[in-house]
């Protein structure tokens, strides 16, 4: 009597009861769920009697957040087929790399990725088809998907799918080394939907606009809890304040996920962009620790509702909430968003969460000790795809390790002070670039921040400032320094600021703090 834990029996239910309600905007497009299941079904045919793809192969998408990837997030699974969503920012030699790792037999673009896939098509020998999710009509060894959409019959082959079936292969950023495939398996997948709709709830009908791209960690699985609840996945290609705020305003979208740099953007984009800002707008934000600054300006400007999440690619991808206790209410808002930016607690369906030392001891729940984070649960991965010493490494002694440097307050809320590998150790002291750079984004000059550490003959290493200011705003080095020892202690405050027209970013909006050490040595001698 059991069935599978698959976010396809979540879609199979929102088909029988809300098949007249609106399921996509993408531009002029608006399809309800009767349509766009039936697109899904005549692209899972295609797929399957044109293209003759199997239970288990690899289907590769290069897309942003439009309709056809969206349907690629049903059309592929259904088949028990595994999907392969690929960072569309990356090189042609990433994505020769991903594809072919991946063993991926059919490749689908958008128009902007297709010269790029030609110019390596030869370097792709296992690839069996191309597939062109836009522009594809008259583009020699292309297959046009709106035609084969609307030629096709949506008849297919629907094979048994078990709950410990792949689902995906999301592929990390590879900032210091090759790319790593998760494997994430539709139970992993289901559990983190049920997880987050539980500590998150959607209600039918509800909009959701897509300002996180699609690829990473699957949305965050919002491709499929949307669906779940039955709401309306309104799609942007394209991330800029200026079409959030009117598809927030013109479609009635009310939820959204960002990284705190996108949070940033919104809240430092000019009034002429803004034009009306609705109130009511919840949103999720993970991807980087966000400043607490950051969260008052959202709530306090906005009167929009901000909960912190926390996961990794690895853990499918939620680990922890920050969910709001009753105690909560009665705190200023400076005092609550410094407690919406820690990390939380578990989500009831994630599984175990530990902060560890060195020893492998839990550390004790005072706030100070640092330790790293470790879990255990449904939703941690299956592993990393052909890649069995990466998976070794990192679960071999039954517990995911995130690499994550956090402390466990007296309540049980973690907060992530850094990655292990970007705690700064100056004179003995570990400094957390986190707090640095919380600290300095309230300056009322500071838009972003990234802290990094420099090498010094006597401390070791200490903290240096990548400072982009807001439009129009100034400040000098010692300005900066001045007003980071002013609410730092004295050691954790940076030794010299660059100031920088933009971050280097992911696709997801994280900071690439190697790329600015890569500026170390010459920092280091000015």
């Amino acid at each position: 009597m059991e069935v599978a834990l698959t976010p396809l029996e979540f879609a199979r239910r929102t088909r029988q009861l809300h098949g007249a309600r609106e399921a996509v905007v993408d531009g002029a497009l608006r399809l309800s769920y009767a349509q766009f299941f039936d697109r899904c079904d005549r692209w899972s045919a295609v797929l399957q009697k044109d293209l003759a793809v199997a239970q288990g192969e690899r289907v590769a998408t290069i897309a942003p957040n439009v309709h056809a990837q969206l349907e690629a997030f049903y059309a592929v699974p259904q088949l028990g087929a595994v999907l392969v969503p690929i960072n569309y920012r990356l090189t042609p030699q990433d994505f020769v790399y991903i594809i072919n790792h991946s063993g991926a037999v059919v490749v689908c673009a958008s128009g902007d990725y297709l010269d790029a896939i030609d110019a390596v098509r030869e370097e792709l020998p296992q690839v069996r088809h191309f597939v062109a999710f836009d522009s594809g009509a008259d583009r020699p060894g292309w297959l046009d998907y709106e035609s084969a959409v609307e030629q096709a019959t949506p008849d297919f082959a629907a094979p048994e799918i078990g709950e410990r079936d792949l689902l995906t292969i999301n592929y990390t950023s590879g900032t210091t080394a090759r790319p790593k495939g998760v494997m994430i398996t539709h139970r992993n997948a289901a559990m983190n939907m049920i997880g987050t709709l539980l500590h998150l709830p959607m209600a039918v009908g509800e909009r959701y606009l897509w300002t996180l791209p699609m690829f990473h960690a699957n949305g965050w699985t919002y491709t499929w809890i949307v669906t779940a609840a039955a709401g309306t996945h309104v799609c942007l290609p394209k991330v800029e304040p200026p079409q959030v705020f009117r598809l927030l305003r013109e479609e009635g979208a009310r939820l959204l996920c960002a990284a705190p740099t996108v949070l940033i953007s919104l809240a430092s984009a000019p009034a002429e962009a803004r034009g009306e800002v609705p109130s009511g707008v919840r949103v999720v934000t993970a991807g980087a620790p966000p400043a607490a600054a950051t969260i008052e300006r959202m709530e306090g400007e906005f009167g929009w509702e901000v909960t912190q999440v926390y996961g990794l690619t690895e853990t499918a991808p939620f680990i922890t909430v920050c969910a709001p206790l009753p105690e909560h209410r009665d705190l200023s808002l400076a005092q609550r968003a410094i407690v919406k930016a820690r990390q939380g607690v578990e989500l009831l369906t994630s599984g175990e969460l530990r902060v560890v030392g060195d020893d492998g001891a839990v550390v004790p729940a005072d706030g100070q000790t640092l330790g790293e984070i470790v879990v255990r649960g449904n939703v941690v991965m299956h592993g990393y795809y052909n890649d069995p010493q990466a998976t070794q490494q990192v679960m071999g002694d039954g517990w995911f390790h995130t690499g994550d440097a956090a402390v466990v307050h007296p309540d049980g809320y973690v907060e992530i002070r850094d990655r292990l590998k970007d705690v700064i150790i100056s004179g003995g002291e570990n400094i957390s670039s986190v707090e640095v750079e919380g600290a300095l984004l309230r300056h009322p000059a500071v838009q972003e921040v990234a802290i990094v550490g420099l090498p010094h003959e006597k401390w070791g290493e200490t903290p240096h400032a990548f400072v982009l200011l807001r439009d129009g705003a100034s400040a000098t080095e010692e300005e900066i320094i001045a007003f980071a020892r002013e609410h730092l202690a004295h050691f954790k405050a940076p030794r010299g600021v660059s100031f920088v027209k933009e971050l280097p970013k992911t696709a997801t909006g994280k900071i690439q703090k190697y790329v600015l050490r890569g500026n170390a040595p010459n920092l280091a001698r000015q």
